[in-house]
């Protein structure tokens, strides 16, 4: 991989980790273009996901550290409480990454025709909680927390947008905008950690001498300057409730990319 293969890519990690546009259907499709392993090496996306990782920790500072100084309080404080929600979200993943990611990899398989229908179901997704107008709650409930976390497992798929499925699923049950997009960044980062140390530890790591040292860190760098900018814009822009141009590009997105698989 080149170190231009390697700032695209990054940069197309970066930017689409947070959008609501599935960061892995667009590394598949642009490794596909680019002839490159690049989307499959396990190397390349640790790398790149935990630069997008630190870019949410740097974005999210001010309201991370506010969680964290309440919870080691020791107490039944409201920070606590977040924390054990977003604890909560995380079972389902955790459980479908540990013990049955493999065997819905193997299932569903990967390649740009999986991409591309995903994609078609992230802009349906989107599009139905752009025209739902549930009741608005306060506060994110426990219910809430693990459907959104159900909704995170099932973006496991490639194309299926994690962003913008746990966003989606959130507006559906009625949170509001602002909240469940916190929430949504907040709770992928020990998932993201954790799947990364898996794969380091696996022993599945292969073919990590093609790609040079030199490519991996203009990847990082380029997920995590691109990932800062994202993460912003997507806060800002789910508060102003217009998602729907997003669904629309992951359909058109997704209906080219079968189109393009099945020629």
């Amino acid at each position: 991989m080149s170190w231009f293969e390697a700032l695209i890519l990054g940069l197309l990690q970066g930017f689409t980790e947070y959008l609501p546009v599935s960061s892995s259907g667009h590394l598949e499709i642009g490794s596909a273009l680019f002839g490159t392993s690049g989307g499959d090496n396990l190397m390349f996306g640790i790398v790149v996901h935990t630069a997008t990782v630190l870019s949410t920790l740097v974005v999210l500072w001010s309201e991370i550290s506010k969680l964290l100084r309440g919870f080691f309080r020791f107490t039944n404080n409201e920070e606590t409480i977040y924390l054990l929600k977003i604890g909560v979200s995380m079972i389902p993943v955790l459980i479908v990454g540990i013990f049955f990611k493999d065997s819905v990899e193997k299932f569903f398989g990967n390649g740009l025709l999986l991409v591309g229908i995903m994609l078609v179901v992230t802009g349906l997704l989107l599009t139905f909680s752009y025209i739902a107008k549930p009741r608005q709650r306060e506060t994110i409930s426990w219910w809430n927390a693990f459907f959104i976390g159900l909704s995170q497992a099932v973006a496991v798929l490639p194309g299926l947008s994690r962003s913008g499925t746990t966003i989606a699923t959130g507006l559906l049950l009625g949170n509001k905008k602002e909240q469940v997009a916190k929430f949504s960044f907040l709770m992928v980062i020990i998932p993201i950690l954790g799947e990364a140390f898996l794969e380091l530890v696996s022993g599945k790591m292969t073919s990590t001498a093609t790609i040079p040292v030199m490519s991996l860190v203009i990847a990082f760098i380029a997920a995590f300057l691109s990932g800062c900018v994202a993460c912003k814009w997507m806060l800002s822009l789910v508060q102003k409730g217009k998602l729907i141009w997003f669904a629309l590009y992951c359909a058109l997105l997704g209906i080219s990319t079968v189109i393009y698989a099945l020629i």
